[in-house]
């Protein structure tokens, strides 16, 4: 058995939040006063103060309460997009095409860390939504992952690979089960 020994702190590497001090510390409490609360029922104002954060937001986009998003400035949502009490921790870009849905308690996730690595080193990479996806409630998405043009990942599914376009995906690991036919 190979014995190492782990570092107190994990390598962050070029990491970079991407914003100012002052900017994360006004950002902490909008979150918690605004969006973690659940005080703001209106969309609008959430979105509101996402564009006010640095975050790219489409029109008619609807943030329901609850919603935790790490970093707001490294964040794109396209026209008619509509997020729940969703879990989006982007330390890498988050970018989620039109007409997405993330829905109740989904989680996106875009670090990890080298548990190879005595350092712990993190590493980061963005997740794509591409037009029409749609992330089923308590489902996750892992770093890199891309969610092609009308992909769904179900219930409670977790995915770390890429998902076809016009596909269902369903489980832990998710697999495909399914196209997706949309009747207009």
């Amino acid at each position: 058995m190979l014995k190492t020994q782990l570092h107190k702190n994990f390598d962050t590497g070029d990491f970079k939040i991407g914003a100012s001090v002052i900017k994360q510390f006004l950002w902490y409490f909008t979150d918690v006063f605004f969006f973690k609360s659940r005080m703001m029922p209106v969309s609008a104002v959430l979105v509101f103060f996402l564009r006010l954060f640095g975050a790219k937001i489409g029109k008619e986009v609807r943030i329901k309460p609850g919603i935790h998003i790490k970093y707001p400035w490294k964040l794109e949502v396209g026209d008619y997009s509509w997020l729940a009490d969703c879990y989006i921790d982007n330390l890498d870009h988050v970018k989620i095409g039109k007409n997405c849905c993330i829905s109740q308690q989904a989680i996106l996730i875009t670090g990890n860390h080298n548990y190879k690595s005595t350092g712990f080193d993190l590493i980061t990479s963005s997740i794509i939504l591409e037009d029409g996806a749609w992330i089923g409630a308590a489902a996750k998405v892992g770093p890199g992952v891309i969610l092609q043009s009308h992909s769904v990942l179900t219930l409670g599914s977790v995915t770390t690979k890429n998902l076809m376009p016009y596909s269902i995906y369903q489980g832990n690991p998710a697999v495909k089960i399914k196209e997706r036919s949309i009747k207009e």
